[in-house]
């Protein structure tokens, strides 16, 4: 697939070779459908979470012809509801799975290298109690362990704290019940936005995705004694209600919590399975949970649970408990809830929060590989790739911080199977440890800070909040510069809240594929999570007016959209509307 020069990879300058982010809009995406359906893929992806995206990007930048479609919009999945850290996963070294814990850690710092805006190293505390399954002997070798199996810097590594110093950390904590506290450094960051700037990266190497586009069945080449191979997908439109007959050499099912119903749709009939657990978190506002740095804390059932300020809120969580219902929009049951609100009140026994502090909610769902005997905790969070006899490749499993080792473990697969197709030679070894991530990258973590103090000069001078410097490039990279000349037209900036939101907005149907309010208020600006409260009725209708003047009126049913916003606020415990 050729690359067009404005967007082909400058190697020297770590960067594309321009200045405006590449357009990922509409017409994009109608025209990426078309060409797809145009042409025989090397490979096509079904679904548009973190897994299918890292395959994208892995594939694409081999010099792979690379189609991806997603039913939703992408990260709507799994990927927009994990506990939002890139980290190592200290509880899998209580589960003995060293592996694991060496391959993610060593990742860590992959991901914050290629994509610092959305990465950053943050403390993480570790409150050792009296009553509690943690003693400061087993943590300290715990961490010194964990700290050398993840390869972690020096100036990362873990401390130990007296009682006294980490209730000087947390004054929330029980100062009565603290022993020591463990002190050692993960990664926070935005799933959904991480995903999408994946997508980008694959787009920006030649890759085509698209999101709600739906793989409604499988297209077969009949061999010999019965036997079909799959050679594409038939794939449903469902914004403009078009279907293509996208043809691929190779299939790819990276669908999470779907993997197994696409298997089954193929005709699976392996005895490995998928275990879907449900995961939630709940989100208080910041002064009835007042923290100021992150907590991993032991509850009396022998879970951990974590404990994460951002922004305003401190959201808590997780929980695992299997999952057997409908898979499109898990959520939050009052139980759930309780279950977390039960072991905040254990850990900070001052807070006594309760229900009514809930100010919004949200529930994913993790597919693992199903292990007899084992409890939803106890499950390993491994990956593991299956291949049906006509050919579908498919993943399941895995964590966020290890999606691009996942891809290349399915890009392995998928390079054998196109050479013997083909009986040519394809590239062995991918290159996205080293690709900075998005439409405009970072060539260095420092760069982020530089550009976060540069747009707040700039705001300021122009009677902007310059709180909103580091909110854009947190969320946009370099392309908040482009967000604040949409804010700034023609020299005339407005110092209205509503004006700056319009500004993103703007940019992410441009450049973002957002074609829907809840793709705006859920995973463009996690709004839902971290600012319910603003979401009001007169904003979701200009929101909702603002895509239905670009994309048409005829296109959806915008009331039906405004519906949808204010549903998910419900579902979500945000109600809040006024």
């Amino acid at each position: 697939m050729e690359i067009a020069p404005e967007l082909r990879y400058n190697r020297s300058m770590r960067r594309p070779n321009h200045k405006a982010p590449h357009r990922f809009d509409l017409l994009y995406r109608s025209d990426a459908l078309q060409k797809m359906a145009q042409e025989t893929l090397d490979l096509l992806i079904v679904g548009g979470g973190i897994t299918g995206a890292g395959i994208a990007l892995d594939a694409a930048s081999r010099g792979l012809k690379v189609g991806l479609v997603e039913k939703g919009d992408f990260a709507s999945g799994t990927s927009s509801r994990s506990t939002k850290l890139i980290h190592g996963g200290l509880r899998y070294l209580k589960n003995g799975e060293l592996a694991l814990v060496r391959e993610v850690g060593k990742e860590r710092a992959i991901v914050f290298k290629n994509a610092p805006h959305l990465v950053e190293p943050v403390p993480i505390l570790l409150p050792l109690r009296r009553s509690g399954s943690l003693t400061p002997l087993a943590t300290s070798l715990g961490l010194w362990v964990y700290d050398r199996l993840a390869q972690v810097k020096a100036e990362e590594r873990r401390q130990m704290l007296t009682a006294a110093e980490t209730l000087q950390r947390v004054p929330a904590l029980d100062g009565q019940e603290l022993l020591a506290g463990g002190l050692y450094v993960e990664y926070r960051t935005d799933d959904a936005r991480l995903t999408l700037d994946i997508i980008k990266s694959a787009v920006r190497f030649g890759g085509r995705c698209v999101n709600y586009a739906q793989a409604d069945e499988f297209i077969y080449t009949e061999k010999p004694l019965g036997k079909k191979t799959i050679e594409g997908v038939k794939v449903r439109d469902r914004i403009h209600g078009k279907t293509f007959d996208v043809r691929a050499k190779v299939v790819v099912n990276a669908t999470g919590p779907w993997v197994d119903g696409i298997r089954q749709n193929d005709g699976a009939t392996e005895t490995k399975k998928l275990v879907l657990t449900k995961g939630i978190h709940i989100v208080v506002p910041r002064e009835k949970l007042s923290i100021d740095q992150i907590l991993y804390f032991d509850v009396s059932d022998g879970r951990m649970v974590f404990a994460i300020p951002r922004g305003r809120m401190t959201y808590i969580g997780t929980t695992d408990t299997v999952y057997e219902e409908h898979l499109d929009e898990p959520v939050a049951t009052e139980a759930d809830i309780d279950y977390l609100l039960a072991a905040t009140r254990e850990m900070f026994p001052k807070a006594q929060l309760s229900r009514a502090d809930v100010a919004t909610t949200w529930a994913g769902l993790r597919p693992l590989i199903f292990e007899p005997n084992k409890g939803p905790s106890e499950l390993s969070r491994r990956d593991e790739v299956f291949i049906s006899e006509n050919g579908l490749i498919s993943i399941a499993g895995g964590k966020l911080t290890g999606y691009r080792k996942m891809a290349e473990r399915v890009l392995e697969v998928v390079i054998q199977r196109l050479a013997k197709l083909d009986r040519k030679s394809y590239p062995r070894q991918g290159i996205t440890a080293n690709i900075p991530l998005g439409f405009l990258p970072f060539s260095d973590p420092a760069e982020v800070g530089v550009l976060i103090g540069q747009l707040e000069e700039e705001l300021t001078q122009n009677q902007g909040p310059p709180e909103l410097a580091e909110r854009w490039v947190r969320r946009y990279g370099r392309e908040s510069e482009a967000v604040w000349e949409q804010a700034n037209g023609n020299g005339n900036p407005s110092s209205q809240p509503e004006d700056f939101l319009r500004a993103e907005l703007r940019h992410s149907i441009a450049h973002e594929m957002t074609v829907r309010p809840a793709d705006f208020f859920v995973r463009r600006t996690g709004m839902l999570y971290f600012q319910p409260e603003e979401i009001t009725e007169a904003r979701i209708d200009w929101v909702t007016e603002e895509l239905k003047t670009h994309h048409g009126s005829e296109l959806l049913d915008w009331e039906s959209e405004k519906k949808a916003v204010r549903d998910l606020l419900t579902s979500h415990w945000a109600r809040n509307l006024d």
